[in-house]
C-alpha cells in the first residue's frame, strides 16, 4: 500500500491519478478536467484524509465532482460516508446495498450505456454483471486514448471472482461483448486492486480464462 498518488495518464486537459489504500490494496483513482477544475473520484474505498487531498477543496462540495463507485463491496466504500454531501453514482443494482452498508444516499443510479458528466469530463457506463449484480465499468474517452476503470470485474489475468457457474458465465459474457469487442488493443485498464493492463495484453487469453471457469 501507498498513500503518494501516482500519475497514469495525462494530455492537454485531463489527468488521471491513482492511490493504493487499505490493507487489501485498493486502488483509488482521481480524473481531473484541469480547465474547470471538474474531478471524479473511482471508489472511495478507504483512507477519507488521502482521498480529500487528491481532489480539490473546491471540488469536495461542488456540482463539478461526483464520487463514482464500481461495485457494492465493503472494500470499495469505506470512505464513501465522508463525501456524503458530494454527488454519488453506482449502479442502480448495487445502489441500495451501498445505501444500507454505508447510511449514504445514491443520487445517481446508472446503468448500461448511460453516460456521466462533470464539467468538460464524460464517462461512459458499462454494467459487466457478474462480481456484482450492479457492477459498472466507466470508460475515459480521449484523443488517441481509451481508459477503462475496471472496479473488481476485470485484472490482469482473469475476471473478477464469481460465485456460481451462471455468475461466471455472465461476467465473462460482458467483459468480452462489452469491452473487448468494443474498444482496441491498446485500450489502458485500471483496476479496483493492483497493477494496470491493456485489452491487448489479456485478449490472447480470453479462451483460457473460459475454460478454467474463473
Amino acid at each position: 500500500m501507498s498513500t503518494s498518488a501516482t500519475e497514469l495518464f495525462a494530455d492537454e486537459t485531463v489527468t488521471v491519478h491513482c492511490v493504493s489504500v487499505s490493507e487489501m490494496d485498493n486502488r483509488c483513482y482521481v480524473i481531473t478536467h484541469r480547465p474547470d477544475g471538474a474531478q471524479f473520484l473511482v471508489d472511495a474505498a478507504d483512507d477519507p484524509e488521502v482521498l480529500r487531498a487528491l481532489v480539490s477543496d473546491a471540488g469536495c462540495t461542488a456540482g463539478d465532482f461526483a464520487v463514482l463507485t464500481t461495485h457494492a463491496h465493503w472494500d470499495h466504500t469505506r470512505a464513501i460516508g465522508a463525501f456524503s454531501g458530494s454527488r454519488l453514482v453506482a449502479g442502480a443494482d448495487d445502489a441500495e446495498a451501498i445505501e444500507a452498508e454505508r447510511g449514504v444516499r445514491i443520487g445517481e443510479r446508472v446503468g448500461h450505456g448511460d453516460t456521466v458528466r462533470a464539467g468538460g469530463l464524460e464517462l461512459s457506463c458499462v454494467a459487466l454483471r457478474g462480481h456484482t449484480p450492479g457492477s459498472i465499468a466507466y470508460v475515459l474517452t480521449r484523443p488517441g486514448a481509451t481508459i477503462v476503470f475496471s472496479g473488481d470485474s476485470l485484472f490482469p489475468g482473469g475476471v473478477g471472482r464469481t460465485t456460481t457457474p451462471e455468475d461466471f458465465s455472465s461476467l465473462l459474457t460482458d467483459v468480452t461483448q462489452r469491452l473487448f469487442d468494443v474498444y482496441p488493443d491498446a485500450t489502458l485498464v485500471l483496476p479496483g486492486h493492483g497493477e494496470p493492463t491493456t485489452l491487448g495484453a489479456e485478449r490472447p487469453h480470453l479462451g483460457e480464462w473460459a475454460q478454467r471457469g474463473w
